[in-house]
């Protein structure tokens, strides 16, 4: 391969995996944590209930996250954010489309702009405006503290997810069991795929609903996360691919991954591996995949899942 051809590769690759050092963007991060908490909430208030609240997520598209098409009394409504022309768009089949510019303004000033946009596509809906899974919520309409919005971080961001989400779609392509779509949930922030084994969980006292509904059966999850402060108050100051079983078997934690840069975090109680050892390694699309894989193969054994029902193998092995 050519020098010129070297360079071609490496600049491609740094596009589809660009650097994002939470320190340098973490305003922008938490400002558009709450916007798409704005977003996601009212999308969870127009889908109807699906198991495991797979009707709250967003979902990656060709121009940033979507709702998809959500029903509104006699017609239908999208929300996209869209990191191209930077703007949030609310599109109505009636053929309605507002465009609200993405840019640094408070929390309170976009929340009230949806909900404005809301009421013009006859799609005017109520919330609940505490967000979710953060320590130190402030409701919507009083966040005048986050105000932040850098375009080239937002792009980053989302161009990591379309990097990512074909490869977590590939993943779950290998696997005829119950599975999940490939989800961003705007209460973790977190990009996620989740293999079920079919039997349900054994029940845990004390939960709160949220928590006993979304892993009420066996599930082994797969995501990224560009880090920050979980909802249980673990922390991790750079982006992460992450992978964990509920409820953890025996033996999981000990368990050899791939690649070899992967680990166990016992506070997360997950594996995890560093996005910059992805992004910088020879094949990120193979660590990515080697590690979605290995981590659930780990769960699977140690969780004794029936692997030969719930498994493609044909698939994976051509891969």
């Amino acid at each position: 391969m050519s020098l010129g051809a070297h360079a071609h590769q490496a600049n491609s690759q740094a596009e589809l995996w660009p650097a994002l050092p939470l320190d340098e963007w973490l305003d922008t991060y938490a400002t558009l944590h709450m916007w798409t908490q704005v977003v996601g909430k009212i999308r969870m208030k127009l889908t109807p209930p699906t198991n495991h609240w797979w009707h709250v997520p967003l979902y990656v598209s060709a121009r940033g996250l979507t709702t998809s098409a959500m029903p509104a009394n006699d017609h239908m409504v999208e929300i996209i954010f869209d990191f191209v022309e930077h703007a949030l768009v609310i599109e109505s089949s009636d053929g309605t489309v507002i465009n609200i510019p993405l840019l640094p303004k408070p929390v309170a000033e976009f929340y009230r702009e949806v909900m404005e946009a809301m009421q013009a596509v006859h799609a005017g809906v109520k919330i609940w405006t505490t967000p979710v899974e953060v320590p130190n919520p402030i409701p919507f309409e009083q966040d005048y503290r986050h105000t932040s919005y850098n375009r080239m971080y937002a792009e980053r961001f989302w161009r990591i997810l379309m990097t990512i989400q074909p490869i977590f779609s590939e993943f779950r392509g290998e696997f005829v069991g119950k599975s999940s779509p490939v989800h961003f949930f705007w209460g973790s922030f977190d990009l996620a795929v989740t293999r079920f084994s079919g039997r349900r969980a054994p029940e845990r006292d004390g939960i709160d609903p949220v928590t006993r509904e979304a892993y009420s059966h066996e599930v082994i999850s797969c995501g990224w996360w560009p880090g920050g402060t979980s909802a249980t108050g673990a922390a991790y100051n750079e982006p992460v691919f992450y992978a964990y079983a509920a409820p953890e078997p025996l033996g999981f934690s000990t368990s050899e991954v791939r690649p070899a840069q992967g680990f166990y975090h016992g506070e997360m109680s997950e594996f995890l591996l560093k996005y910059d050892d992805v992004r910088q390694s020879a094949d990120p699309r193979q660590a990515l995949l080697d590690f979605a894989r290995s981590t659930y193969e780990a769960g699977a054994r140690c969780g004794g899942w029936d692997r030969d029902s719930l498994e493609m193998r044909d698939r994976q092995q051509a891969a």
